[in-house]
């Protein structure tokens, strides 16, 4: 069952610390990606909410604001970013592989996940 967050959490938790990029194709959002601080794992950061529309996927969108997500994490200290997803979302996974994420042990409690990755920075 997918859980989603209504309107007011999903803000609180914008509001926390962290980044947040948008990748826009003219006027519209085309996607977006989400950095939190793990606080659980010393210098570590969390990829959180990647999603791109549909009519933008195949054009690279991920991949660019995974760049960016990755350059800020590196510059701004953190040596490692994690990441939680569902095995069930194969093209996800094997995108995550292809930029260098490892499959890793469960670090969190989210109940939705069943995939834990993490890219070393350093």
């Amino acid at each position: 069952m997918l859980v989603r967050d209504e309107a007011p959490e999903f803000r609180a938790y914008l509001a926390g610390p962290g980044a947040m990029w948008l990748a826009h194709a003219g006027a519209e959002v085309a996607g977006c990606v989400v950095l939190r601080p793990l606080e659980t794992i010393p210098s570590a950061c969390e990829v959180k909410r990647l999603y791109v529309r549909p009519a933008y996927r195949g054009r690279r969108v991920a991949g660019a604001l995974m760049d960016a997500l990755e350059a800020y994490a590196r510059s701004s200290g953190y040596d490692a970013v994690y990441l939680d997803s569902k095995d069930d979302l194969a093209t996800a996974i094997r995108f995550y592989r292809e930029r260098g994420y490892e499959e890793i042990e469960r670090y969190n409690d989210n109940p939705q996940a069943t995939v834990y990755m993490r890219r070393l920075l350093r």
